[in-house]
């Protein structure tokens, strides 16, 4: 069964909820979104849905004392780098659990993935000129067609509870991840649109 991860959380009553509803995963990012939190709110949102629930750290660019000391002070599971982190990034997050992103357009090569081998799974999500992420745009999923991957993959970029099940049909990834398409606005989700993609990813095997 597929993996399901509700990213762009930001208060401690919507974690609890997609806990509640099925998530494996929650995300809280802290690189710059309308969707940002604070260590303080990440902390209690981490505390809040207990040791069961994945809560990972979404990053650009930042440092890796920086992400360490986040990662250790707010309870992290793992970290997932959307920004242009290089392999040697990787190699200075040891013991740390990583996403690595790409973004996915015209002109994307999955050849360049091959020097992240240090990364515990890749994510894919649409590439939007000055974004990183959350942006609800579906990228073109035939460029990915002669993608061969040993790691496990994740799909974003879109998804929402009417296109999830073609999605994991398609891809067959380890799981797929949603923000804006479970939103009433952004960082406040719907809890309708949660339960509902939820059951959608859930009800077939990847």
């Amino acid at each position: 069964m597929v993996r399901v991860k509700i990213c762009g959380i930001t208060s401690v009553d919507d974690a609890r909820a997609a806990a509640d509803l099925g998530a494996d995963a929650i995300g809280v990012i802290f690189a710059k979104s309308r969707r940002r939190v604070t260590q303080k709110r990440a902390t209690e949102i981490s505390h809040a849905v207990g040791p069961w629930i994945a809560v990972l750290g979404v990053f650009v660019d930042e440092t890796p004392a920086c992400m360490h000391r986040i990662i250790r002070e707010c309870g992290l599971s793992a970290v997932q780098l959307h920004g242009r982190e290089t392999p040697k990034t990787m190699e200075s997050l040891k013991g740390v659990k990583v996403i690595k992103a790409f973004h996915v357009g015209e002109g994307f090569k999955p050849s360049g993935l091959a020097a992240y081998r240090n990364a515990d799974a890749f994510l894919f999500d649409t590439k939007v000129p000055g974004e990183s992420g959350g942006t609800g745009v579906v990228f073109d999923w035939r460029l990915l067609n002669q993608f061969r991957s040993k790691k496990p993959i994740i799909i974003s970029g879109g998804l929402h509870a009417g296109n999830v099940v073609q999605a994991i049909r398609h891809f067959k990834p380890y799981g797929v991840e949603v923000s804006s398409g479970v939103e009433k606005a952004p960082g406040k989700k719907d809890l309708k649109k949660v339960e509902e993609f939820i059951r959608n990813a859930k009800k077939i095997k990847a």
